[in-house]
């Protein structure tokens, strides 16, 4: 084992956390099962809400936090505690869609203006080759007065951490590891090795693993746009997307993703940090940016397709009231990064439609900061017009028929306009029932 690693597992030597998110905190509370862990963030709110045992990211829930050893602080001058530091905050895009590194900037200044010799700094969060060592370092070196490779020494290592997924964690998942020359990653290995039982892969370079992090994510964002594609195509020609997905599924090597809404922290992002790169290579982009921009379009193609919905049933668009049953950009998660049913929602007020949403599981204070929207508890909502139907929470799976009915106007069936669109629901049973039912 590497001397630093041993300094840790040994209690002489602490580890921080810089940056306590959806990834962040599960990272933070899985070492301190085994090392002493400074878990640090710039919010104090937040860190006061942990201290007190509450776990607004459901990540590892409220007992878990509780009982974790982890210290956590908004005193950056605490940093100068830990020798090997993780950096694990949000790399976000602007509105044109470029890289927006000021959080990974600020982070680096911050833990620059406390580090101290002898330490190693791993950055997880996701960038385009290159920002490691040509943005990051740099700050560090400024800060610090430190030189890079002489006291102090540089790694990345991805996260992979799916938020709201509780099968694939920190520890069931096989960690990439990168550092600056051949001791750094060993001990970035052995660091990591302490909880990830799932193993590491040794990158050959931090340039190479930055690559591997972002096209994981460009790679599924472009085969869902594949199958939102398809269901545009299907749609008009009157076939049934989720039916043909099941037939063609039947195939031992036919890839099972499905049409949606592409948002989150990763997914929806990481194409544009490769795709600008790219650029500064002087190549543009054509696969990855056209399945960009499909995905980007599909609140806007939804909305199209309720008013098409609405018309059928001779209901009046103008002052139309609409339910939107789930903002989270997943399932069964809070988190609200990045949410693509934003889309329906400005989409539905341009129209002069009522956009009513309900979510039992999103941030409440997240989505009306970030998106200045304000929840409706599912109970208060009826006599509404459509219904869609947008993340597959568990609490909307549950829903059984006459639930859904109860949000509607009274009135006849066929007049109630239901959109689904995950396609949780058996369109067959709910078509013979009458209601102007349509999916992605």
């Amino acid at each position: 084992m590497n001397n630093l690693c041993s300094d840790l597992v040994n209690k002489k030597e602490k580890l921080s956390l810089i940056g306590l998110g959806y990834v962040g905190l599960p990272i933070a509370a899985a070492f301190s099962k085994i090392v002493d862990v400074i878990g640090f963030d710039v919010n104090e709110q937040k860190i006061e809400l942990y201290k007190s045992g509450v776990d607004p990211t459901k990540e590892i829930g409220d007992e878990a936090l509780a009982n974790c050893m982890v210290e956590f602080t908004a005193d950056e001058k605490k940093l100068q505690n830990a020798k090997f530091h993780i950096v694990a905050v949000p790399t976000p895009v602007n509105q044109d869609h470029t890289p927006d590194l000021s959080p990974i900037e600020g982070a680096s200044h911050v833990l620059g203006r406390n580090l101290t010799k002898g330490s190693i700094v791993v950055y997880e969060s996701t960038v385009y080759p290159g920002v490691t060592e040509e943005i990051c370092v740099p700050i560090l070196e400024y800060e610090s007065g430190l030189k890079c490779g002489v006291d102090f020494k540089i790694g990345y290592s991805p996260e992979r951490i799916n938020p709201g997924d509780k099968v694939h964690r920190l520890e069931s998942i096989t960690k990439i590891v990168s550092g600056m020359d051949e001791e750094t990653l060993a001990c970035v290995a052995d660091v990591y090795g302490l909880v990830v039982k799932a193993g590491v892969h040794k990158a050959e370079s931090i340039r190479v693993a930055e690559a591997a992090k972002v096209i994981e994510n460009s790679q599924r964002d472009i085969n869902i746009a594949f199958m939102n594609e398809l269901s545009i195509i299907f749609n008009k020609i009157g076939i049934d997307t989720k039916a043909v997905l099941e037939a063609a599924g039947t195939k031992w090597n036919f890839l099972k993703f499905m049409p949606g809404l592409v948002g989150g922290h990763c997914i929806g992002v990481d194409p544009y940090y490769l795709t600008y790169k790219a650029e500064q290579a002087g190549y543009h982009s054509q696969i990855i940016l056209s399945g960009r921009r499909i995905n980007d379009d599909m609140g806007k193609y939804i909305v199209e397709n309720l008013v098409k919905n609405l018309i059928k049933a001779d209901i009046s668009i103008k002052n139309a009231k609409v339910a939107i049953l789930g903002f989270a950009f997943k399932e069964n998660c809070p988190d609200t990064r990045n949410t693509r049913v934003i889309d329906i929602v400005h989409e539905l007020e341009e129209y002069g439609i009522v956009p009513i949403v309900t979510d039992p599981e999103a941030d409440t204070k997240e989505a009306k900061w970030e998106y200045g929207v304000d929840f409706t508890d599912i109970d208060q909502i009826f006599d509404v017009d459509a219904v869609i139907l947008a993340v597959a929470h568990k609490e909307f799976t549950e829903m059984s028929m006459e639930d859904i009915s109860r949000l509607f106007k009274k009135g006849e069936n066929n007049q109630k306009v239901l959109l689904d669109v995950k396609g949780l629901l058996d369109k067959r049973i709910y078509e013979e029932a009458g209601f102007l039912y349509w999916r992605l």
